[in-house]
Order: C-alpha cells, then structure tokens, then sequence
C-alpha cells in the first residue's frame, strides 16, 4: 500500500518538475511544441492504465457486465449532451450581441436555477422514483437546448434555469440510481462498485474530448443565420445544441426502456426528508467531512475551469486550447483508473493523498506565474489527474456513509454550499470586472 503512494506522489513531483527543465534558454522550439508532443504519450498512457484497471473476468458478478452496459449507455448519451452544450454558450451569448454583464446575468440565473433546485430535487427524487428524475434531466435539457436559439433575453433566461435545474439531476440522481441498483438490487461487491465509479468517469473524459471535437466541426460547418423575420437563429454555434437535443432524446428512450424504477424513503416527501437529511448531516461526522470536502475540491474545480486559459497565456507561446483540453482529459482519466488500481487503500486513504497533491500541484503552479509555462502547464495536468482520482473515490465514501433512504436528498445537499462556493466566486469576478477600469486607469 505505501508502495502505491510512494509512486503516486513521486511521480506527481517528477512531471511538472521535468517539464520545468524545457524553460531554459535555447529551448524555444521544445515550449513551442509541448502541448503536441506530449499527446502521443498520454493516450498511450491514458489507454494503458485503462487496460490495467479492467478487473479479471472471473472476478465480474453474474449480471454485472448488463448492469454496467445498461447505466453507460444512458450515461454516455446524457454527459454527451451536457459536454456538448457548454464549449459555444458564451460565444453564442457574444454573437447574440450581449454585453459581459448580461451574459454574467445569464450564467448566475442558471447556477442559481441549480442550487435552488439541489435543496429539492433529491427528495423529489426518493419519493417518486430516481429513473422518473433522469427522464426530467432530458426533458429540460432539450428544451433548454431548443430554447437557446432564440435571441430573446427572457426565453435565454428560461433556457439557462432549465439547464441549471438539469444539472442538479445529472450529478446526483443519476449516480443514486447507478448505486442503489448496485446495492439493493444486485448486491454486487465494493469492489465492482469501485470499477463502477472508474470507468464512469474515464467514459465521461473521453467522451468531453469526443464532444469537444464534434462540436468544432459542427460550428465550423456552418455559419449562424437568422430565420427571415424571426429572432431565432439556426447554424453556427446553435448546432452542438441540435445534436444534444438528439442525444437527449436517445438518452430519454434508453432510460424508458431499460431501467427499473428505484426510490429511496417513500413515504413523506419534500420538508420531512430533506429534515431527516439535514439531521444526518449535522449528527453524522463522517457526512460533515463528505459535504465539505464536495464544497471545498469541486469549488477549486470551478476556479481552475475559469482561470487555467489565462493562466497559460503568453506572447511568445499562445496555447492551442483544444489540445490543452485533451491533454487535461487524458490526465483525468489516468486518474480514474488509478482509484481502480489503488483500491487496496480505503477511500479516505485515497482522498487525502488526493487532497495532498491538489495543493502541491496549485503551489507549483503559484511559483510559475512569473511566465513559467510548462511548469505551469505541468502543475495543471497534475491537478486534472486528481480531479480523475476524486470523483470515484468520493462515489465510493458517499455510497459508504449515506443513508439509502435519504441518499437523493442528502447528495444534493453536499451541492448546496458547493453552489454558494461557486457565487461566491462569480461575485468576486464580477467586482474585479467593475474595479478593473478604475485600476487601468490609475
């Protein structure tokens, strides 16, 4: 077990650390090329670690490999049709002819749409049923992705609640369902549970560098036109939202058809279950820990998502931020596969190692803001395979320490302070986008 993290954090310090060796004088070609040489090597690795990660044949439960097909489809279509409608939102807001705060408007009614909606929807969900909820998930994102291409302030506004009201439901209710067919239904083991979680993620990764990819093609094939005598807009950046709302409508049928229906405590609904999850959360220690640690990584994952293309800026080696993204993806899913290969250490065990090298790898990247790049550069990649490493070792610590009957009330409760967190920092940009020309000028 020590050996596992000896490597880990060894190898965490000698990445960024190599790549800091390229900022020497004379090297101008090698930072040049950087971001493409280092592609080849971590698909290779990415792929390898994928491979060692797969658990043996014989080791699979009866009826695993269906459970898995069936929930990976629906997951694969639905985080598809998420990827693809984030890249272009803003831009699209810019060709729409909005001002910056207007569109910052925009992006809080949705991150507000989606924090109101977390105080609720899990016990919606344990009362009626987590299968009915995932249907919901794709019935709001296609609206919302029809919606968006009317250049109407207020119908923007609806479609951006609608999709923040979306995401409440795709990163809590659809794991609930995932973990208590796993559990209640199957009683398959913790340790096909935390291949489970893996692979999810590394799906989920590669499938953010496939969006990524078909949304570029989808907007460079076309350019934005609008219908004659209408506000609606079709071509151009609207169509990664065309095809998400095809993804969605896949995704809807497959949950229809496939999934068994699950709930957690049906009795009462609404106050009396988000009181029983809310008394968990203050009695249990182990739940304080799970919310804070949610609120705390997944909020230094907002600020790195907003800060990373600045970050890597620089006048004499712009970064192409498409291979960028892949390699922050290739990273993530080596860390996925990672919390398969480390299993013989408890989640907790995990988490901290974790957490340990988040902030290693954020004071590397603090030391480089003097024009650091690669150094830079590798600090980030570090940092995204932690962001790969945490996902399925916290499913798996949720799955451990919350309660089955309140598990959709008490998973969108550990999102509500990572909501304020996230407007916390929406509200610190805002006031350094007002300061800022008061600064320039003095």
């Amino acid at each position: 077990m020590w050996a596992l993290e000896f490597a880990v954090l060894g190898s965490a310090w000698a990445f960024p650390s190599a790549l800091r060796i390229i900022q020497g004088p004379g090297t101008e070609w090698l930072r040049q090329s950087v971001y493409h040489t280092l592609l080849p090597p971590m698909l290779g690795l990415s792929l390898w670690l994928a491979w060692a990660a797969r658990p043996p044949v014989a080791e699979q439960p009866p009826g695993f490999q269906q459970h898995l097909v069936t929930y990976l489809a629906v997951w694969i279509c639905c985080v598809a049709a998420d990827w693809l409608q984030g890249p272009y939102v803003y831009a699209l807001y810019e060709a729409y002819g909005y001002s910056e705060t207007s569109i910052m408007v925009l992006f809080v009614a949705g991150y507000s749409a989606s924090g109101v909606c977390s105080c609720g929807i899990g016990a919606v969900a344990d009362r009626f049923g987590r299968k009915r909820c995932c249907m919901a998930f794709c019935v709001l994102h296609g609206l919302a992705a029809i919606l968006i291409h009317w250049n109407v302030y207020a119908i923007l506004i609806i479609s951006r609640i609608l999709a923040g009201a979306g995401t409440a439901i795709l990163f809590s209710c659809f794991e609930c369902w995932m973990v208590s067919e796993h559990n209640s239904r199957h009683h398959f083991s913790s340790s096909s549970l935390s291949y489970m979680f893996s692979l999810k993620f590394r799906a989920m990764y590669y499938v953010a560098v496939v969006a990524g990819l078909a949304a570029q093609l989808a907007v460079d094939s076309t350019h934005l036109t609008v219908l004659e005598g209408s506000r609606i807009y079709y071509g151009g950046y609207t169509v990664p939202y065309d095809i998400s709302a095809a993804l969605l409508v896949v995704g809807f049928l497959l949950i229809a058809s496939l999934w068994n229906e699950n709930y957690g405590c049906q009795s009462e609904l609404g106050r009396p279950l988000m009181q029983d999850a809310l008394h968990a959360l203050v009695k249990d220690r182990n739940c304080r820990r799970l919310c804070a640690v949610v609120a705390i990584f997944e909020g230094s994952m907002y600020i790195f998502v907003s800060n990373w293309t600045p970050a890597l800026e620089s006048k004499e080696v712009p970064p192409p931020h498409g291979l960028t993204f892949a390699l922050f993806m290739m990273a993530a899913t080596c860390g996925s596969s990672v919390a398969t290969l480390g299993r013989c250490l408890s989640a907790r065990r995990q988490l901290r190692i974790i957490l340990v090298l988040c902030v290693a790898s954020f004071a590397l990247a603090a030391q480089s803001a003097c024009g650091a790049i690669c150094q830079c550069l590798g600090a980030f990649m570090t940092f995204e395979f932690c962001v790969g490493w945490y996902f399925p070792c916290i499913g798996i610590a949720k799955s451990e320490h919350v309660p089955e009957r309140i598990r959709g009330s008490m998973y969108n409760l550990f999102r509500v302070p990572l909501n304020a967190t996230i407007g916390l920092v929406n509200e610190d940009e805002k006031r350094n986008l007002v300061e800022a020309p008061f600064t320039d000028e003095a």
